[in-house]
């Protein structure tokens, strides 16, 4: 569980960093139409997603009294059926402002590195009880995981979108 842990956070983030590399610095804050962020507000919500795994992970926690990892089907099956628009919660929506790539980069690369570490340092089977997601019920740490890069994952491939959009020409 632990070394597949690592390699979906290692793998996950490679494909973001890809992705958020293509785009200038400019790119990086162009709307592409109305009504959706720029890449880097994606990227921005992306950091706010994922941060305080560390926390969470260090908190309330109890046995598991179910598969560690019963809810990744549901999990997987919500976020990344790219068909269905979800509204981030207001406290993960990014502020509209100008980003910085290698700012960005900087803090994405600390959550990949926070996420390895609770992948190798903590028993992933226990169910953290401090947050839930709205709509579910609590996650084990390695459900947490999973739900951290299914995440990135729906937002890397909205990256990929944007910027398909914007440099279609």
């Amino acid at each position: 569980m632990k070394t597949e842990a690592a390699n979906d956070i290692v793998e996950t983030f490679k494909k973001l960093n890809e992705s958020i590399s293509r785009f200038s610095e400019d790119e990086l804050n162009l709307v592409p139409y109305q009504g959706s962020w720029t890449a880097g507000q994606v990227t921005q919500h992306i950091i706010l997603a994922s941060s305080g795994f560390p926390e969470l992970f260090a908190g309330k926690t109890e046995q598991t009294t179910r598969k560690p990892d019963e809810k990744i089907k549901d999990i997987e099956g919500l976020f990344l059926n790219f068909d269905i628009k979800m509204d981030a919660p207001v406290f993960l929506i990014p502020e509209k402002k100008e980003y910085i790539k290698n700012d960005l980069n900087r803090k994405l690369h600390k959550i990949e590195s926070e996420l390895l570490d609770c992948a190798e340092k903590y028993d992933l089977t226990l169910t953290c009880l401090d947050f839930q997601v709205p709509g579910f019920d609590t996650f084990t740490m390695y459900e947490w995981i999973d739900f951290a890069l299914v995440h990135t994952q729906r937002h890397t491939h909205q990256l990929n979108h944007i910027f398909k959009y914007i440099t279609k020409g």
